[in-house]
């Protein structure tokens, strides 16, 4: 049977190292991103192609940007500025946005599915766990059940390998196998040059820094 898997993708470190992980480990990949409403969401989807093509990957983006409108969050709402500061700061909780996973997950294992593809990845990791409750291990098995379900279809697999290791954690994985870092986007608050200063830019110079390693993506001044 061959090894296939459909992978979200979002231009981000985790789950473009994902993508390299998996293509290592022999799968065959079917990638999906979306445009959900979010302020970063031209130079996350110009990431997420990099990726796709330095991986010769379908690449397929799902455009839901009618839902930045809908839904409350820092992401998407254009009138309320991200906030900065570490992922455990209070005001880090405005950049969740309702049901995300949820919705981009069961339509990417929707386009998957209906081409024969079973399993579903997720970059979700465990540095994650404080604010996100959709990518808790919890959340994970839950929509593994989801899935199965929906389908009638126990054969149906989840794969989320950095559920309990964090970004530095990826990031040394990453560079093992020689992920294109200057190809991936992580800031939030969707200007030219990435801002140093959201959580999402936190954590991800922290990890640079941990890992003794020059983060190639440029920062603002």
């Amino acid at each position: 049977m061959k090894k296939q898997c459909t992978i979200v993708i979002s231009g981000g470190m985790d789950s473009s190292t994902l993508a390299y992980y998996l293509k290592d480990k022999g799968y065959e990949l079917e990638a999906v991103s979306f445009s959900y409403g979010q302020k970063h969401a031209v130079k996350e989807l110009e990431c997420a192609k990099k990726i796709a093509n330095d991986l010769k990957i379908k690449h397929t983006v799902v455009d839901m940007s009618f839902l930045g409108s809908l839904l409350n969050s820092a992401l998407t709402n254009k009138d309320e500025a991200v906030p900065e500061g570490h992922y455990e700061a209070e005001t880090m909780k405005r950049t969740i946005v309702p049901n995300r996973n949820t919705i981009m997950a069961t339509i990417a294992h929707a386009i998957g599915y209906s081409k024969g593809i079973k399993n579903l990845a997720l970059g979700v990791h465990g540095g994650d766990h404080h604010i996100y409750f959709d990518c808790r291990p919890v959340f994970i098995d839950t929509l593994q059940t989801l899935l199965q379900r929906s389908n009638g279809d126990d054969e149906i697999k989840v794969f989320a390998p950095f559920l309990y290791i964090d970004k530095t954690d990826i990031l040394r994985l990453g560079l093992n196998l020689n992920v294109p870092y200057q190809d991936t986007w992580t800031c939030y608050a969707g200007r030219t040059d990435a801002c140093g200063k959201c959580g999402s830019c936190s954590e991800r110079i922290q990890s640079f820094q941990q890992c003794n390693t020059k983060d190639p993506l440029e920062y603002e001044k």
